[in-house]
C-alpha cells in the first residue's frame, strides 16, 4: 500500500517520524489506525474565529487604545467629571424606545436564565439616565460624570464601525443652563487637542432650531422622520434625503425642498433669525448658539475649529437642544469621532425629578481606525521602552534589581527571562518595539557600568550605574516613561 504523503493527508507530510516508522513490512496495520485517529482529531478541532462585527486587539493596538482612554480620563477629570460604571445588561424596558425605532432594531436582546427580558446597552447615555434617577438622592445636582466602557449595536459594519465598541462619555446632569452646553464644546476641543489632533472642526446645531423650523413648515407631526432623513445628508446626498422625506416620511415635495433649502450650507444664524423672527422655538435655539459661539471664542477656541451646521440632526430621538459632531479635517469621510448633545427629558422616563442633561461621547474605535489610516500609530507591542538582557545567568538577581530600580524612577523595563544568545535577545527587543537595551556581563559588573544600546540606530554607549537613570531619561526624551 502506498502511504506517501498526498493532498488528502496533509498531516502525514508534517509528521516525518511517523512516516519513517511506517516504511517496510507491517506498515499497513500500523498506519491505518493512526491515520484515522489523527484525522478524527483534526476534524474535531474548533476553528478559531471572531464573530462578524467583532474583533480582537493585538498588543500594539491595545496599547494605543489604553493610552487614548488614559488621555480621555485626564481631560474629563480636569473639568471636574467623576467616574461611574453601569452594567452591560439592563432590563430591556430601560433601553428600548429611547433612541428610536432604528436603535431598537440594533439592540442585542434576549431572555436570561431567569426568564427576564434583558438587553445589552447600545450607548452609555440611556443607562446614565436610569442611574441618575435611581441614585438621585446620593448624587445631588449638578452631577458631572464620565464613563468609559463597551457598548453593543447589531448594525452593519463599516470602516471604523463595529458591533462592539468603546465609548468615552462625559455628561452634566441636573442643569438646563447653556453654560453646560458651552463647556461641552470646550471639553470636546481640549480632548481632541490632548489626543494629538490640531486639524479638526466641531460642528454645532440646536434641535430647537430644527423643531421650530419643521413646525413652521407644517411638519411637526413628522419631526422624527424628517430629522433622521436630514441626518443622512452626508451619506446619501440631497436627492436621497429628498426621496426619503417624500416616500418614507410623507412630506410633500414642496415641504421637502423647503427643508433642504432652509438647512442648506448657506444658512447662518442671522438668516434664521430674520426668516423665523416670530418663531419662539427657533429664536431660543439661535440665542443659545450665539452665546455658545461667542463664549467659546472668548475662552480661546479658534474660530476655524467650530462651525454652525444646521444640517446635523443626530439620529437618536432623545436630543432636545445643542448637538455636536466632530470631524477630522484630514479624514472627514471617517465620520464624526465625537458627538453628543442636550437631552432634557430622558431621565423623566424614570423619575418625576427634573434631570436635564448634556454631554458627548468620543468614539474610541472610530478614532483608532482614523489614526491607523492617517498612519499616526507608532507600532510597539510593549509598554516598556527598556529591555534588560541576560548575559550572565549567575547575575539574575542583579538584572532583576536594576529592573526594579528603573521602574521606581518611572521607567518601565522588562527583564528577558532566559540567557539566550545576545543576538536573539536583541531581535526580540527590535520586534517588540523596545527603544533601548541594557547589557552587562562579568566585565561590566566588575567595573560598575552598563552598556546602553539604542535600538533605533544600533549605537551603543557605556555609563556608570549611578548615571543610568539620568542617561535613559535623556535618551527616551522624558523624565518619566510609562505605558
Amino acid at each position: 500500500m502506498d502511504l506517501a504523503p498526498d493532498s488528502d493527508r496533509p498531516w502525514f507530510a508534517a509528521n516525518a517520524k511517523l512516516q519513517k516508522r511506517c516504511e517496510g513490512d507491517g506498515c499497513v496495520d500500523f498506519a491505518e489506525p493512526v491515520s484515522a485517529l489523527l484525522e478524527s482529531i483534526v476534524s474535531n478541532l474548533i476553528e478559531p474565529r471572531t464573530l462578524k462585527g467583532f474583533r480582537d486587539f493585538l498588543p500594539e493596538v491595545m496599547l494605543v487604545r489604553e493610552r487614548l482612554m488614559e488621555i480621555a480620563r485626564r481631560v474629563f477629570r480636569s473639568y471636574g467629571f467623576s467616574p461611574i460604571d453601569t452594567p452591560a445588561l439592563e432590563y430591556a424596558e430601560i433601553l428600548t424606545g429611547k433612541g428610536g425605532d432604528e436603535s431598537d432594531k440594533q439592540i442585542f436582546r434576549f431572555k436570561d436564565a431567569g426568564d427576564r427580558d434583558v438587553a445589552m446597552r447600545f450607548d452609555l447615555t440611556v443607562p446614565l439616565a436610569r442611574f441618575a434617577a435611581q441614585h438621585f438622592a446620593e448624587l445631588g445636582t449638578p452631577f458631572k460624570r464620565y464613563h468609559i466602557g463597551p457598548v453593543w449595536r447589531g448594525e452593519n459594519t463599516s470602516r471604523g464601525r463595529y458591533r462592539e465598541f468603546i465609548q468615552c462619555d462625559f455628561d452634566t446632569i441636573g442643569t438646563d443652563s447653556n453654560a453646560a452646553d458651552i463647556e461641552t464644546l470646550l471639553v470636546i476641543h481640549d480632548l481632541l487637542l490632548a489626543l494629538g489632533f490640531e486639524r479638526f472642526q466641531i460642528r454645532v446645531n440646536n434641535r430647537l432650531i430644527l423643531n421650530g423650523v419643521l413646525d413652521a413648515l407644517g411638519l411637526s407631526d413628522k419631526t422624527v422622520g424628517v430629522l433622521r432623513a436630514i441626518d443622512k445628508l452626508a451619506k446619501i446626498g440631497t436627492d436621497g434625503v429628498l426621496q426619503e422625506m417624500v416616500e418614507r416620511v410623507g412630506a410633500t415635495a414642496d415641504q421637502a425642498n423647503l427643508v433642504l433649502k432652509t438647512f442648506g450650507a448657506e444658512t447662518d444664524l442671522d438668516r434664521l433669525a430674520t426668516q423665523f423672527a416670530g418663531n419662539e422655538t427657533v429664536m431660543r435655539g439661535v440665542g443659545n448658539l450665539r452665546q455658545l459661539f461667542a463664549s467659546a471664542a472668548t475662552a480661546g477656541i479658534p474660530a476655524e475649529r467650530m462651525a454652525l451646521d444646521v444640517s446635523i440632526a443626530r439620529g437618536l430621538d432623545y436630543y432636545t437642544g445643542s448637538i455636536y459632531e466632530t470631524f477630522l479635517t484630514d479624514l472627514p469621510t471617517i465620520g464624526s469621532i465625537c458627538s453628543g448633545g442636550r437631552y432634557d427629558n430622558l431621565a423623566g422616563l424614570f423619575t418625576k425629578e427634573k434631570l436635564p442633561g448634556v454631554g458627548a461621547s468620543l468614539g474610541l474605535d472610530r478614532l483608532l481606525a482614523a489614526m491607523e489610516e492617517l498612519k499616526l500609530i507608532q507600532t510597539a507591542s510593549t509598554p516598556a521602552p527598556v529591555l534588560i538582557t541576560q548575559f550572565d545567568a549567575n547575575r539574575l538577581g542583579d538584572y532583576l534589581r536594576i529592573g526594579r530600580t528603573l521602574r521606581a524612577a518611572g521607567i518601565n523595563a522588562e527583564v528577558f527571562p532566559d540567557t539566550k544568545k545576545l543576538g536573539k535577545q536583541l531581535q526580540y527587543a527590535d520586534r517588540k518595539g523596545f527603544r533601548a537595551a541594557l547589557i552587562a556581563g562579568s566585565d561590566e559588573f566588575a567595573k560598575g557600568v552598563w552598556q546602553i544600546k539604542r535600538l533605533s540606530d544600533g549605537s551603543s554607549s557605556t555609563v556608570e550605574e549611578s548615571q543610568l537613570i539620568t542617561t535613559l531619561q535623556q535618551l527616551l526624551g522624558c523624565s518619566v516613561t510609562s505605558a
